[in-house]
């Protein structure tokens, strides 16, 4: 018997997304096996990573999925950081958006007897510093003595991430770029200050990742890593409470199941983000899924 969730804390802090949806379907449709299924399981809920727009659609593709196998699903958006703890404490079931080794190897490393690997789904999702692809340099080498005409900024996302913290304690000491002002802020607001700078035709840098639909918004490019501060790139793996794939195993197969490539998932962030402005997520899978009528079947049998 799984225990009883520890909410109080964790989702105080949390922005929720909280989309609680009737379970539909009845012990034979799916669900966990032994004759527990769907109508007598509880809630599964999503952690998601706050601005991490692949961890989105993702999430909202398995809602989709675990929704049409009978299942209620609740989903939660927070800091990476608040999202480990949720999950290692049993406030989240599932996070489908962890990267190894190196962006969350950290949260992995300090919560590994509580939290478990379901499945590896994407292959190759490197760390990126972008700029304008006008920009008068290509590589890291060269923005320490260009600062200037990047108004000596260096634009970041979210302080609980990965990525901020690799950019901060590794990328800024090994090119020397002490000097330029590291904004700490958000994933949305980086890409309403990547989306100003490019529209006025203004230099701007970026800490961004691949997959990310801003690739095909906006004229971009990676600048090279000489010193390969920003590390190798990782694959994104979804992660489960210690006890998931034995309370809820069928799901648990389904997640092993699972992968992407990266035309896939920026064709689904395209429709989500950039066609629907993230104001339909639940309608963006559906399209999404009209022109790819065959997935949801690679991932359950």
């Amino acid at each position: 018997m799984r225990n009883l969730r520890r909410r109080g804390g964790v989702l105080a802090t949390t922005t929720a997304l909280a989309l609680t949806l009737a379970a539909c379907g009845s012990s034979d449709d799916g669900g966990t096996g032994g004759g527990d299924g769907p109508a007598n399981a509880e809630p599964i809920t999503i952690g998601i990573h706050s601005g991490w727009e692949e961890g989105i659609a993702v999430s909202h593709l398995w809602q989709h999925i675990l929704e049409e196998e009978g299942y209620e699903v609740e989903m939660e958006t927070a800091d990476a950081g608040i999202v480990f703890t949720g999950l290692a404490e049993g406030d989240y079931d599932l996070n489908f958006d962890t990267w190894l080794p190196l962006t969350h190897g950290d949260f992995v490393a300090e919560y590994g007897e509580d939290i478990a690997e379901l499945g590896m789904w994407l292959e190759g999702a490197p760390l990126t510093v972008a700029v304008n692809e006008d920009a008068p340099i290509d590589s890291l080498a060269e923005l320490a003595e260009n600062a200037e005409l990047f108004d000596n900024r260096i634009i970041g996302i979210e302080s609980g991430a990965g990525l901020t913290r690799v950019v901060r304690d590794a990328v800024i000491p090994a090119y020397g770029l002490e000097d330029m002002e590291f904004l700490v802020s958000s994933t949305p607001a980086m890409l309403a200050e990547l989306e100003a700078a490019t529209d006025a035709g203004e230099n701007v840098v970026v800490t961004l990742w691949r997959p990310h639909w801003a690739y095909d918004a906006f004229p971009i490019k990676d600048l090279e890593d000489p010193e390969g501060a920003l590390g190798e790139a990782d694959d994104i793996y979804t992660y489960g409470t210690a006890a998931f794939a034995t309370e809820y195993p069928d799901v648990a197969e389904w997640i092993a199941n699972f992968t992407m490539d990266a035309d896939q998932l920026h064709a689904l962030e395209n429709i989500m983000f950039n066609e629907n402005g993230g104001s339909d997520n639940e309608g963006s899978v559906e399209q999404w899924l009209e022109e790819n009528p065959d997935f949801v079947a690679t991932v359950t049998g």
